[in-house]
């Protein structure tokens, strides 16, 4: 097996070149995940279902010319189908639902070589941007384990930012790719609206709010997962076509001289946190001095109308799991947290008119937001508002539903937006903070520009010195 410093130095495409190149065993990989993950876990809690006897009967399955063979990766525990994997979307009500298929995406990944080791963990149903679930308990983030992982893929990423693995499975409906990458200093990669498939289970997934990528702590790792995932399927509704070239050799080129615009107040004009107010001028610099126009710039769009409307759309869709099934009564809603529990009502009690009218509030305020992009190539903003919170501040277990949504926007005011307007956006880990907690920026680029947005976060990637890989814990101190 590698030892720590030996796995903790590679990523996902440095792991597949030292497994072709026959200095190191696909077996001999996944030992080292598995090992890692169990020494890290307990004081984590990132991961939640296992399946590593699994994994290495079958870690020499792959032909070698699969891009990565043999290689680990975890599977969030939300909305993602995984053959004989337990699937619960964070809820102790689903503990132990097996599905007898893999999603198109789980597919592709499986069919790349790479071998599923468990899930991550998730709140319930992804209604958080903290990963506490009364299922599964309080994911830790490895930089400071009395701070939140974030959320909804907290799981993912406090396993890939303490070096369980180089990255992992993530899902994004109002964020949940870029604010946990940001919390845990990762790149957080959410592509453009149907680049990757929904199906076979999902058509259109929350009005094309819902995204599936990954975690990791390269650039070269998203692009080279986007090149295996992105395309369409059979049957799926609509599809944002990829690029002649693959993301991995497009980025190996700079996306010449951009427009770049970006913020340093929330989309209404209220301040942030003063660690993401330097992250985004800092950031804003080193654009500038890379040869890019950049320029303070403020979209013109009602946020704050459409967030609060987007949050309501995506509420409302979870009636769509309960059809049939009556929710008014406590005995009904019996294994959901409270959240969860007010979430489902106003679901059922929001009539058709008003879930079609959301709709359309969205479109007329993501129409006024596209004119940015008519001007600016990409938009910069910070990733969330100031660094992890402590653990406890976005309790499902108690209060009401719209201060839990009031608390949420306030840590995170940045990113639903763009899960409204489908557009490409990456969370990537450019500042910490004096005592060491990650704090991150978001790029924004127009629809189905992608690769443009990649080739972006590689340049400043490289033009920069990020750490991404949390001090090993002291285990004797969990």
């Amino acid at each position: 097996m590698l030892n720590r410093e030996e796995w903790t130095r590679l990523d996902l495409v440095g792991l597949a070149e030292l497994a072709q190149s026959g200095a190191v065993s696909r077996r001999e990989i996944l030992q080292t995940a598995i090992r890692e993950i169990e020494r890290l876990n307990p004081a984590l809690n990132a991961v939640n279902v296992t399946q590593f006897e699994q994994a290495l009967d079958r870690a020499d399955d792959a032909p070698d010319s699969a891009r990565f063979a043999g290689l680990p990766y975890l599977v969030k525990d939300l909305h993602a189908p995984v053959k004989g994997l337990p699937l619960s979307n964070g809820s102790a009500r689903f503990k132990g639902t097996v599905f007898d298929f893999d999603s198109t995406t789980v597919s592709r990944l499986r069919g790349s070589g790479l071998r599923f080791l468990g899930r991550t963990a998730s709140p319930e149903f992804g209604l958080s941007l903290a990963t506490e679930s009364e299922a599964w308990g309080i994911t830790r983030n490895p930089w400071n384990r009395d701070r939140g992982a974030g959320g909804s893929s907290g799981g993912s990423a406090s396993a890939v930012a303490s070096g369980m693995l180089p990255a992992a499975h993530a899902t994004d409906s109002a964020g949940s790719i870029r604010i946990p990458a940001a919390f845990n200093g990762l790149v957080g990669f959410k592509p453009t609206r149907a680049l990757n498939a929904f199906g076979p289970h999902r058509g259109d997934p929350n009005f094309g709010m819902s995204h599936e990528h990954a975690v990791s702590r390269t650039v070269r790792d998203s692009a080279a997962l986007l090149d295996i995932t992105a395309g369409p399927d059979a049957g799926c509704p609509y599809f944002t076509a990829k690029p002649d070239q693959p993301f991995e050799t497009l980025i190996q080129t700079p996306p010449g001289q951009l427009k770049i615009g970006f913020v340093t107040t929330q989309f209404h004009g209220d301040a942030v946190h003063p660690e993401s107010r330097k992250a985004v001028e800092a950031t804003a610099k080193t654009l500038q001095d890379l040869g890019h126009i950049v320029t303070p710039a403020m979209p013109q769009f009602n946020s704050l109308l459409l967030t609060n409307t987007m949050i309501r759309l995506l509420m409302g869709s979870l009636a769509g799991l309960f059809v049939g099934t009556p929710m008014g009564q406590d005995t009904e809603l019996e294994g959901f947290q409270e959240i969860t529990k007010q979430a489902i009502r106003f679901s059922q009690e929001t009539t058709l008119g008003e879930h079609l009218q959301r709709a359309a509030i969205i479109n007329e305020q993501v129409r006024a937001l596209a004119q940015y992009f008519n001007t600016y190539d990409v938009l910069l903003t910070p990733a969330t508002n100031g660094p992890a919170p402590e653990h406890g501040v976005l309790r499902m277990d108690q209060g009401a539903l719209d201060d839990f949504l009031d608390r949420l926007f306030a840590i995170s005011p940045f990113s639903a937006t763009f899960n409204a307007s489908g557009q490409p956006a990456i969370s990537l880990p450019v500042h910490q903070t004096a005592d060491h907690m990650p704090v991150g920026i978001q790029f924004v680029g127009r629809f189905a520009e992608d690769a443009t947005l990649l080739q972006l976060s590689a340049q400043l990637e490289a033009a920069s010195d990020w750490n991404t890989l949390a001090p090993d814990p002291d285990m004797s101190a969990a």
